[in-house]
């Protein structure tokens, strides 16, 4: 007869489980949040600080308006020049109902669907129905260049 207990060994306990679970998904929406400076891209971008060159190629910072900004379909972004040197960059997906934001002027993100409005300088809502911002997206400004970082 061998010496092993017929009673299944002990896991760890309930308590323990959930609180790696919770600490986990806490880990996850700090990392994909990240803080609300730096997740606009504004810390190489505001300061002309040069990059490591990686990420995807949008645009010349000529291309960007001063007061305004430009809509990039393909990559689910909108990059906006608020002050001359300043470049942000945020979803191009409305927080109302995922339509895509439509145009760009008089300092506002405009999304089509319902009229939204949003802010060139940080996302946030100017005219609803959207009741949230639009999300940040990380950006890096190296010269002239300007890409999705």
């Amino acid at each position: 007869m061998s010496s092993a207990s017929s009673h299944p060994t002990a896991g760890p306990d309930r308590r323990t489980v959930v609180a790696a679970v919770g600490a986990a998904g806490l880990a996850a929406a700090l990392t994909a949040c990240g803080s609300g400076d730096d997740s606009a891209g504004t810390d190489s971008a505001a300061t002309g600080a040069a990059s490591d060159g990686g990420g995807t190629a949008l645009a010349r910072t000529a291309d960007i308006p001063e007061g305004g900004g430009k809509i990039f379909k393909d990559q689910g972004v909108v990059v906006t020049q608020p002050m001359a040197g300043t470049y942000k960059a945020f979803s191009a997906e409305c927080t109302h109902q995922g339509c895509a934001v439509g145009s760009v002027a008089h300092g506002m993100i405009v999304c089509p669907c319902h009229g939204s409005e949003f802010s060139v300088a940080d996302g946030s809502v100017k005219k609803g129905p959207a009741m949230k911002g639009l999300a940040p997206a990380r950006i890096t400004v190296s010269g002239d260049d300007i890409r999705l970082a």
